[in-house]
């Protein structure tokens, strides 16, 4: 059937507005639910990370006690060897023990002073200091020194000097067998070092 004019610009209108309050339905609830929808997928996502990780922990923790476990007996067989004791019988009994296997001659020991460990914030060992002299060749001493800081790794040296070993000659027969013997043993020896260096123990908690 025709229409008028205005009852046709009427219908234009009310099909243009329908249009527009869909777009608006469209934008207002279809694209917020989808970003929301997205955001709880994600939400989703983290959580399933977190759950993940939690699993993998969960399944982790008798290998983490294992582990602890081992670290534990490891730190107790260290402090089994840290000083106790008569301190000064134990540096000369540990050092000595250990220099049978080198060409290194320490003849004396101080006995202990107290000392800071400097080494971390709250160390929770307490620590003492030996002054130490001896002599040896140098390739000897380097050998000895290196070995005996990876032997014990609760113990450092510290505050080394070495020097030429002095022979003095007056102390040296003058004639006969004896001045020749007592030469070639004066030029051996000047070829050796004379070493002087602090060893820092730290001391096993429970020594008294």
């Amino acid at each position: 059937m025709a229409l008028t004019k205005e009852k046709r610009n009427r219908l234009i209108l009310v099909a243009i507005g329908t249009l527009v309050a869909v777009i608006g339905v469209w934008q207002v609830m279809i694209v917020s639910q989808k970003r929301s929808m997205e955001d709880i997928k994600k939400r989703i996502a983290e959580q399933q990370v977190r759950l993940d990780n939690a699993q993998r922990l969960l399944n982790s923790t008798a290998e983490v006690q294992k582990n602890l476990e081992a670290a534990a007996l490891k730190l107790k067989g260290v402090e089994s060897e840290m000083a106790s004791g008569d301190m000064y019988s134990w540096i000369i009994q540990t050092v000595n023990k250990f220099r049978e296997g080198y060409k290194v001659d320490i003849p004396q020991f101080s006995r202990e002073v107290p000392c800071e460990v400097g080494l971390f914030a709250k160390f929770p060992y307490r620590a003492v200091q030996f002054n130490v002299r001896g002599t040896a060749f140098f390739h000897d001493f380097g050998r000895f020194l290196a070995d005996f800081e990876n032997r014990f790794p609760h113990m450092r040296v510290q505050n080394l000097e070495l020097e030429p070993m002095a022979v003095s000659n007056a102390n040296l027969p003058s004639t006969g067998n004896a001045a020749t013997a007592a030469v070639t043993a004066a030029g051996e020896d000047a070829e050796k070092l004379a070493f002087r260096m602090e060893i820092v123990a730290l001391i096993n908690p429970l020594s008294r």
